[in-house]
């Protein structure tokens, strides 16, 4: 069986702790059905209640899970346009500007970037004349050098993890196959 080292890539912390191929049988089920109970996820998957509870627990404590705010849509909240910003910034003044893009209440997501911007930061909007002010609020910032907005004219594929879910459980299919590399079994 295949285990994956999880990294968080919106915090400067690696997540403790690994998922394994029933790890992701769990989370598909989840997300085919986020409200089912510890209960009803043992029962579809051939699992004990308390190897289920046991995992989600392990999961929360090692934030493998995202926040319930990522499932709110803020076109839902009155906000239908969504742009990306990039933005080179004085590196001396990095913390700082990223400090003042948190307390933006349309900022919705800061990443840092390599190559010719430092953050690429996703915002949403109200109409044109809202975006026009976030950007301007942005530029002012002390440490933001430039900016460069590009709008989201239409989401294509959109945040998601199950291929990757399933590529996982599939590796534990692979074992024994050439190429592959077993590992140790959880005992969750």
């Amino acid at each position: 069986m295949r285990r994956v080292i999880l990294s968080l890539m919106s915090s400067r912390e690696p997540l403790t702790g690994t998922l394994d191929a029933t790890d992701a049988r769990l989370l598909l089920e989840l997300v085919a059905n986020p409200r089912a109970t510890g209960v009803e996820l043992a029962a579809r998957l051939g699992l004990s209640r308390n190897t289920v509870q046991a995992r989600l627990a392990r999961w929360e404590a090692n934030r493998v899970l995202a926040s319930f705010e990522r499932r709110v849509d803020p076109r839902a909240l009155g906000y239908p346009l969504a742009a990306f910003v990039a933005v080179v910034v004085d590196q001396h003044q990095l913390d700082t500007v990223v400090g003042e893009l948190a307390e933006i209440a349309e900022v919705t997501e800061v990443c840092g970037m390599t190559g010719p911007t430092d953050l690429t930061v996703r915002v949403v909007a109200q109409d044109a004349d809202d975006l026009y002010r976030i950007a301007g609020h942005i530029l002012k910032i002390p440490g933001v050098e430039r900016t460069n907005m590009a709008l989201i004219m239409r989401s294509l594929v959109g945040p998601r993890t199950s291929p990757l879910l399933d590529r996982l459980v599939g590796a534990n299919d692979d074992v024994g196959a050439i190429g592959a590399t077993p590992g140790p079994t959880a005992d969750l």
